[in-house]
């Protein structure tokens, strides 16, 4: 998440219900590009994938969780978080049937149960002043980012059960702390050896060693107003959220570069701040910054496009 507020965005919430009107039938086929209101919603910052058609997305100031469908162009609050609670990035663990969610200012992470809803974990990582940020899973558990603070946390999951948490201190660029947000959202490979994690204030990517905190930059990858970013073998996708776009790199094979592809727009976007890949759709949310910090927008929806 970032809060550069003075950039101006149009507004595409107007838009986004009139296209959601038209997209919401049951009988639909799986929306190719259109919105879906998180209705009740007052912000969203975090999304994930929840298996098939369906994708979670977090209510920003009061950490509900909202359960979307592509296929019917229709969501609805499946977590009710106690009170105090934010919800920003989150990722959700389908085998052990549990969503992670990062806290923001509260300095926390949170565990629910996937299938009733209910609060399985909470971790106080950090106090003020802090911001958890995103969340990645790796085999045996998910890491958290922190946008002030030069660690990342994790949190060990075995046999479905969520362990005591421990800090990772940063070293290298991974390790500045000249923003205002600094680690954002992050992502690891599929054996969870690498670690990648964006970094705001640097307009950059870094690859994070897990056992020793070193980081080094993906060269070649320049990504301003960096938000969330999601990876899928050797490709990437780097959520820029004032600049209203999700760019595609391909990366080498050892990570150490990337090449720019292509740029994902829409004018559905509105400040979308992280993403999620359902099939041949991509599905990010509309945090609406450019309304203000906290925002102030009278709807959020979740936007589909092609990928």
């Amino acid at each position: 998440m970032s809060t550069r507020l003075s950039r101006s965005v149009v507004s595409a919430a107007a838009a986004a219900v009139g296209v959601l009107a038209l997209l919401a039938s049951p009988a639909a086929a799986s929306i190719a590009e259109g919105a879906i209101v998180l209705p009740g919603a007052t912000g969203t910052e975090g999304v994930a994938a929840a298996g098939g058609t369906t994708f979670y997305a977090g209510d920003f100031l009061t950490g509900d969780v909202y359960l979307g469908d592509i296929r019917t162009g229709t969501a609805a609050k499946v977590v009710h978080a106690p009170a105090g609670r934010w919800a920003v990035g989150m990722k959700a663990d389908l085998a052990d049937h549990l969503l992670f969610v990062a806290g923001g200012p509260t300095g926390a992470g949170y565990v629910y149960d996937t299938r009733s809803g209910a609060a399985v974990a909470s971790y106080q990582f950090a106090s003020a002043p802090t911001f958890i940020n995103d969340v990645a899973l790796v085999p045996g558990g998910a890491w958290f980012t922190d946008s002030s603070r030069a660690v990342l946390y994790f949190v060990p999951v075995s046999g479905g059960v969520p362990g005591a948490f421990t800090t990772l201190a940063l070293s290298g660029p991974a390790a500045q702390l000249g923003g205002q947000f600094n680690n954002n959202g992050i992502q690891a490979t599929s054996d969870g050896a690498t670690l990648l994690v964006s970094h705001t204030a640097e307009a950059a990517v870094n690859l994070v060693d897990p056992v020793t905190g070193a980081s080094r930059p993906i060269a070649g990858v320049s990504v301003p107003n960096v938000d969330g970013i999601l990876l899928s073998g050797r490709t990437m996708w780097a959520v820029q959220n004032f600049d209203n776009k999700i760019t595609e790199w391909q990366l080498s094979g050892d990570l150490s570069s990337g090449q720019f592809h292509t740029s994902l727009t829409s004018p559905l976007f509105e400040v979308p701040t992280t993403v999620a890949r359902l099939g041949d759709r991509l599905v990010a949310v509309n945090a609406k910054f450019d309304t203000g910090f906290p925002p102030t927008a009278s709807s959020y929806e979740a936007v589909v496009i092609r990928r």
